[in-house]
């Protein structure tokens, strides 16, 4: 079996899988791979940005087994004037609900951005306010809870607007645009991810 690789910039609004459920789009509208390729983890359906499909198991494992911790980069537009505060909590990590139960973040790094990152505009975009600021934050995590990154930013009072995953260990979105996809060998996936 020829092991692939590809990374994807998932476009907002499209499930992470490849086979149908009720008339969402899903990544088989975008994306043509072999039928043994999968997803590794998953982006939310209202998120958008980098994802990993392969048909490597121990690949799949490894980058997803909480013991490697491998970073997650995050750019997220939030609803309201994000504090120093707000950033200094998300840092020191927040306390969530996952599956139920109370989970304490582990302590990441957290920044407001100086100025708008450069992405693709989503498509349909966000809710502009002319009152309320619309500013983003990097988020980098090594842990991977369900809707994490949204939950935190409500822990701390600002709501996210805009989710963009845009780095996975040293593999970035940069180049690719919402429906993109670029196929890379073993030796450079491994390389930039578990090095």
């Amino acid at each position: 079996m020829a092991l692939k690789y590809y990374v994807i910039y998932k476009p907002y609004e499209v499930l992470t899988r490849f086979s149908r459920e009720g008339d969402k789009a899903v990544l088989a509208d975008y994306f043509k791979v072999p039928p043994d390729v999968y997803p590794v983890g998953r982006l939310d359906y209202d998120s958008e940005g980098l994802l990993i499909l392969t048909n490597d198991k121990s690949f799949n494992h490894r980058l997803l087994s909480p013991q490697f911790a491998h970073e997650r980069e995050y750019w997220v537009q939030v609803d309201g004037a994000v504090t120093d505060q707000a950033i200094q909590q998300l840092q020191q990590g927040v306390e969530i609900t996952v599956d139920g139960k109370k989970h304490k973040t582990r302590r990441c790094v957290a920044a407001i951005f100086p100025e708008d990152p450069l992405l693709p505009p989503r498509t349909p975009p966000i809710r502009f306010r002319k009152s309320i600021p619309a500013p983003w934050i990097r988020l980098i995590l090594r842990e991977g809870k369900n809707r994490q990154v949204r939950k935190m930013t409500a822990a701390v009072g600002f709501p996210t607007l805009r989710l963009v995953r845009y780095r996975i260990g040293k593999i970035t979105i940069d180049g690719l645009q919402p429906g993109d996809m670029r196929e890379m060998t073993q030796a450079e996936i491994y390389g930039k991810v578990f090095e």
